[in-house]
């Protein structure tokens, strides 16, 4: 017990939960709605996303990665995701539908990890992963910013309409969350069928 309480004090497990407890005070700003504090909740969704980068350099380089960490860390992004996305159906702001497969891709990985863990196999993050989170993040902060705001380019000026730019952000951000999807099912089944060592079709070894 004394181990698991430190390991939930430390650092980027502190992080972390700071992260968590950041949800209802976005969602806050985000159901009372308005220029301002669509603005605000937008920022805070974009420093909070921040630091998931933050807790995961820390724990690594302080060599403190835990099994708490492991743990929290993609609950946190996934709290944080699917509660705000739900806030932003409600509001109007994105289709029903879309944050359904949003939702149903996380799951499905969720649970094909949950079983390559239980048979040993190790199925590593692949780069389309990555870029679905970062224009994810990207998305959700403009869908929450909401409004049109007038740019100040060098040359001109440009009116950017915030909550177009999230949707055509979060649906490019499906497109390659689908991709991550269909790469987590092969490399599971590649490891599912893999020939065992020493088996019919496998290395007999020397």
């Amino acid at each position: 017990m004394g181990t698991l309480r430190r390991d939930i004090l430390n650092a980027p497990n502190a992080i972390t939960v700071v992260r968590i407890a950041m949800i209802p005070v976005i969602l806050a700003f985000t159901y009372y709605e308005g220029r301002v504090n669509s603005f605000i909740a937008g920022v805070l969704f974009a420093i909070t996303g921040a630091t998931d980068f933050l807790d995961g350099w820390m724990a690594r380089r302080t060599n403190t990665v835990t099994v708490v960490g492991k743990f929290l860390d993609p609950l946190a992004d996934k709290l944080i995701v699917m509660s705000i996305l739900i806030m932003l159906v409600h509001l109007g702001r994105v289709p029903a539908w879309l944050v359904i497969l949003i939702l149903a891709r996380e799951f499905m990985v969720t649970g094909l990890r949950t079983m390559a863990m239980g048979e040993g196999i190790v199925i590593a993050a692949g780069q389309e992963g990555k870029y679905k989170t970062s224009i994810q993040l990207a998305a959700i902060s403009f869908l929450l910013i909401h409004y049109k705001y007038r740019v100040d380019f060098l040359a001109f000026e440009v009116d950017v309409d915030a909550n177009v730019v999230g949707t055509w952000l979060l649906y490019l951000s499906v497109a390659f969350s689908l991709w991550s999807a269909w790469a987590y099912m092969r490399d599971f089944f590649k490891g599912v069928y893999a020939p065992e060592p020493g088996g019919p079709g496998g290395s007999q070894g020397s």
